[in-house]
């Protein structure tokens, strides 16, 4: 006899909530199923139904979910730095921020990393070389000196005009690669004029490539803010990057904080198939189950050092993956 457990979904990655497992008593053959996807509210907590094995005691049930980047031969990537006064002391994040993405993309991948303006006027005419597999924070370094202080503050409109009319950046990049853009910044994106809301940001954006990503390193939390290591006013607040980012499902990074390692390196992680995932909590042997599109999912194996489970067959790019298990 089998038991159907009753739980409050909760998005794995946007909120940590431990979700209450209601035992119902249930006959019929050993059968694994999950539904009642909601995707209309991702962030409202929502009944959900799974079955899973094992002995009929009163353990929580957790079930973690993520979305299967689609696969691609390359990809490009472009940070829009502002570069204003305001900015002078986050240099030394910027540059490890840079060289920790490096650092996390694939060796010998086809993977090119340039780094432009903010300001749409500078943008347009820059002209740099991208690093590539084998540069390191020393040619980054280099790079990021040549580009110019920023005057205008429209990361949006930036990086339209570099890839719409910038001919050098039609030399280097890619219309088969992907695509990340990654925003760093200390005030709220401007490009009003050109891009109402951010939504119409993103409309261009997702045709520009197949497979499209975006990070924003910014003030994350509605100011003021009189924190003696980072003090912005509220018209600094990041709203419109955190709009754009959040409709793309993107990571954001708060530009106050001192180390951008584990927001970057989950930025870099994130545009890769996964191949493995760390689960949260520790499983009870035998309780975990693996779903792709709602259909049982068996080409795994549990690795207990690790805590993870790393798929022998990787489920297919685009596909909604979720790993249910007591703990």
């Amino acid at each position: 006899m089998d038991k159907v457990w009753k739980i409050n979904w909760v998005l794995f990655g946007v909120a940590m909530g431990i979700m209450v497992a209601i035992m119902m008593s249930l006959t019929g053959c050993n059968t694994y199923y999950l539904h009642d996807i909601h995707e209309d509210e991702p962030r409202e907590p929502k009944p959900h139904y799974v079955y899973v094995p094992g002995d009929p005691v009163a353990n929580d049930v957790w079930v973690e979910r993520f979305e299967q980047p689609e696969p691609f031969d390359g990809i490009d990537i472009v940070w829009v730095l502002d570069k204003s006064c305001s900015m002078w002391d986050d240099e030394e994040e910027v540059l490890s921020g840079i060289d920790t993405m490096m650092n996390a993309l694939p060796a010998g991948g086809a993977w090119r990393l340039n780094m432009i303006s903010i300001d749409p006027q500078q943008s347009v005419t820059e002209a740099q070389f991208p690093l590539i597999p084998g540069d390191n924070a020393g040619d980054a370094w280099n790079m990021y000196q040549n580009i110019p202080n920023s005057r205008l503050e429209q990361g949006f409109l930036a990086i339209h005009d570099y890839m719409e009319y910038n001919t050098y950046a039609q030399t280097w990049m890619r219309d088969d690669a992907a695509l990340l853009v990654v925003f760093v910044s200390d005030e709220e994106e401007q490009s009003h004029n050109f891009f109402p809301l951010a939504d119409d940001f993103i409309d261009w954006y997702t045709r520009q490539r197949p497979n499209v990503y975006l990070a924003s390193i910014v003030h994350d939390t509605p100011g003021p803010s009189y924190a003696a290591d980072c003090r912005y006013s509220v018209i600094d607040y990041g709203e419109r990057y955190l709009n754009a980012t959040d409709l793309l499902g993107g990571v954001v990074i708060d530009i106050c904080t001192s180390d951008w390692s584990t927001g970057v390196n989950e930025a870099s992680t994130n545009i890769q198939p996964y191949e493995r995932w760390e689960l949260f909590y520790v499983p009870l042997d035998t309780t975990i189950v693996v779903f792709v599109d709602g259909v049982l999912f068996n080409d795994w194996m549990y690795n207990p050092t690790d805590n993870a489970v790393e798929f022998t067959t990787l489920p297919p790019g685009g596909s909604h993956v979720e790993i249910a298990y007591a703990y």
